[in-house]
């Protein structure tokens, strides 16, 4: 990817955690700008391999996945670093369900993991129908009925042995795993590379972005879970992606591009990094916009804030 070109920033401050310079990058305010302010992205650390999986937990702490180095680490509400897990099974997408387990992507093994509060991990899901997993990239799990939905793209991994994906497979597709179930259920096999995802936290929406078409989509959550109704919701693809409490989505790659629920863009904020791979609100009143950029993680408060 082509460096990212920043325009003017030229305050350096330090930030509370440790001898970190903070960086910023100047955003395009728009009238009723989801920004607080003139806020731009400020850089809490930049100590990583390739950052990835934000998710928050119920008290506001952000954790998020140094997944070349197979860390998860913890970022706390009042601005501390820690690693919360040495082995993560090179865990890739996050999501924590209500009971405080952290689900993770964990592509080592090509698996789903439900990992404790204590860092005790528990395989949700090994395989489809006896075939190795591609790669499970990120998930979303429903606020209600405990249906986890996740992608399967392939990444080909340098740590893993086999060179190609399981043909049997029949492709790279975007599946659910129902609650208390061992074997997913494929929700739609007609993309070419699916990557990030996230539903709204009524449960009757699904975006997933297809990395390779360049779009993503907007899905109908049907009562048992399936999907129906696909439309294109913008012609553009996404890594990760987030959602706000005014049905805004939050598109990452070069920086975080945010569409309004009629798929009408309404602000580009630029991230010092030549990819932002993923984003999700954190702090205490979830205004705080957390965004793991490559090598490095930032920050951005904001007007609006996340949702469950």
């Amino acid at each position: 990817m082509p460096s990212v070109f920043l325009r003017a920033s030229s305050s350096l401050f330090l930030l509370g955690i440790g001898p970190f310079n903070l960086l910023m990058a100047q955003t395009t305010p728009a009238p009723n700008s989801i920004l607080a302010g003139s806020a731009t992205p400020q850089l809490v650390a930049r100590q990583f391999k390739f950052t990835e999986g934000p998710a928050v937990d119920k008290a506001g702490n952000v954790y998020f996945t140094d997944q070349p180095n197979d860390k998860i680490w913890k970022y706390s509400t009042d601005g501390k670093l820690s690693v919360f897990l040495e082995k993560s099974g090179r865990a890739n997408g996050t999501y924590f369900d209500k009971k405080g387990n952290l689900l993770a992507c964990a592509d080592e093994h090509n698996e789903i993991w439900s990992i404790a509060p204590d860092g005790k991990a528990t395989v949700l899901l090994k395989d489809a129908q006896g075939h190795q997993l591609n790669g499970p990239n990120d998930l979303w799990l429903h606020p209600t009925n405990g249906i986890i939905y996740f992608t399967d793209p392939y990444y080909q991994r340098d740590y893993w042995t086999r060179k190609a994906p399981d043909p049997a497979l029949g492709g790279q597709k975007l599946y659910y795993l129902p609650k208390d179930q061992s074997q997913p259920v494929v929700a739609d096999d007609k993309l070419q590379k699916p990557n990030g995802i996230v539903g709204t936290p009524d449960g009757k929406l699904l975006y997933v972005a297809d990395i390779e078409a360049n779009k993503t989509y907007r899905y109908q959550i049907a009562a048992d879970g399936k999907l129906t109704d696909r439309e294109l919701f913008v012609p553009k693809g996404s890594d990760g992606m987030t959602i706000d409490n005014e049905g805004n989505v939050y598109l990452t790659g070069k920086g975080v591009t945010v569409y309004n629920a009629a798929g009408q863009q309404i602000q580009h904020i630029d991230v010092p990094a030549e990819w932002t791979g993923n984003v999700c609100f954190g702090g205490k009143d979830r205004k705080t916009l957390f965004i793991t950029a490559s090598e490095a993680v930032y920050i951005l408060p904001l007007r609006v804030h996340g949702v469950n």
